[in-house]
């Protein structure tokens, strides 16, 4: 069983890369991230691998860190998820966007990923809201994002607070993660106005 090849990228496809290890070139099927990674790195590179092994093909997929390949494994536990759907989701999706869209519910964030539509998101949602933040072990998220849960979230101002942000244009994902920063920094019982301006900071492009 394969579970990890370094070597030198040499050649760079549209869901998938080759990877010469030793002067063995390894078809690597991976996402968008993974592959801009790789893109952006010169000389030896190391990809962790799962490796799919069926009675007509065998089949590896890459992640240039642990926690990709994890959301990987986890979004196959779904019933309608195969390997290219998660790619897909991995590619369209930050694993930040993710988490955001599973924690607000935010099934129209997920569908746009490639083969994604509403029925199937609404899967996903339903079947890892609970448990993906126990599985993503070393997660990349913000320490202030994490510091409010999204039972803490569930009262009347941050609701609001979450419905005037997705007025104004910002998806549903979006203004729960800007609402869950702006909560962590503030002191006290802020008003909704003075959140959805807090808020509106985070969603600034330099905020």
């Amino acid at each position: 069983m394969i579970a990890k090849l370094t070597g030198v990228v040499d050649q760079i496809y549209e869901d998938s890369v080759i990877i010469d290890v030793s002067g063995v070139g390894y078809l690597i099927f991976c996402s968008n991230f993974t592959r801009n990674f790789l893109k952006s790195h010169n000389g030896v590179v190391s990809l962790l691998i799962e490796m799919h092994v069926r009675e007509d093909h065998i089949h590896l997929f890459g992640f240039c860190n642990e926690e990709e390949k994890i959301w990987f494994n986890m979004l196959r536990t779904v019933q309608g998820v195969g390997a290219k759907v998660c790619l897909g989701i991995l590619s369209a999706l930050s694993s930040d966007e993710l988490s955001a869209a599973l924690r607000s519910e935010d099934k129209v964030c997920i569908t746009r990923a490639p083969g994604v539509g509403a029925k199937l998101a609404t899967r996903i949602i339903t079947e890892l809201k609970d448990k993906f933040e126990i599985l993503i072990i070393g997660s990349t998220l913000n320490p202030a994002t994490d510091s409010v849960s999204s039972k803490e979230l569930e009262n009347d101002v941050q609701r609001d607070s979450i419905s005037a942000l997705v007025n104004l244009g910002y998806t549903k994902s979006d203004a729960f993660r800007a609402i869950q920063l702006a909560s962590a920094k503030s002191v006290g019982n802020p008003s909704v106005e003075i959140l959805i301006k807090e808020a509106l900071q985070e969603l600034m492009p330099n905020g």
